[in-house]
């Protein structure tokens, strides 16, 4: 794996697990080597991850709307950083630029992108790991809430089991990048 798309909220949220979980995230993906992908912001738990792997070497590629652009949310510092209409061309040209993604504490928007990849992924638009990392157990409803979907019906058990979950940001990381060495070539499939 050379590339990880790390998915966080613009805001720092109310505890600091979250902030030291981002900048761990992004420490880990310098020190292996990988290049962080993300939405190209400053603040937030989107600024910390990039510093973070900025400072510990890694290439760091940002991809933000210009109408975020404009109202100065771009983080300048970046290897490289995309300016784009729409936030279409955003998600999917985040996902095509990653190996994997994972998802940290964040909002709707976090939400949002976190189950559009999986849904690809289920969907067969792609064959990259999907993870969530679970920081001080912000996302224990969401996996409850995840269990009853699957129980009442709703997310088979081999759609639930795609999503990679782990409260352990280096353990989940080495699982994304195990599954990832065995996932086919990007060529064999497109994401929309």
């Amino acid at each position: 794996m050379k590339s990880l798309c790390v998915y966080c909220g613009s805001s720092p949220g109310t505890e600091p697990a979250y902030a030291a979980a981002a900048r761990q995230v992004g420490t880990l993906i310098g020190q292996r080597g990988w290049q962080l992908v993300y939405g190209g912001g400053r603040a937030g738990l989107m600024g910390i991850v990039a510093d973070a792997a900025l400072a510990a070497g890694a290439p760091v590629i940002g991809v933000i709307p210009r109408s975020l652009m404009v109202r100065e949310l771009g983080h300048a510092g970046l290897t490289e950083l995309h300016v784009v209409d729409t936030m279409h061309q955003r998600k999917t040209l985040m996902a095509e630029r990653a190996d994997a993604f994972v998802a940290l504490p964040g909002g709707i928007g976090t939400f949002e992108e976190l189950f559009e990849v999986w849904t690809w992924r289920q969907l067969g638009y792609h064959d990259k790991p999907v993870g969530l990392l679970n920081v001080a157990g912000y996302y224990d409803p969401l996996l409850g809430f995840l269990d009853r979907s699957r129980d009442q019906g709703f997310i088979r058990d081999a759609q639930h089991e795609l999503l990679r979950v782990s409260t352990d940001a280096g353990d989940l990381l080495e699982r994304l990048a195990n599954e990832a060495a065995h996932s086919p070539a990007p060529d064999d499939y497109r994401l929309i």
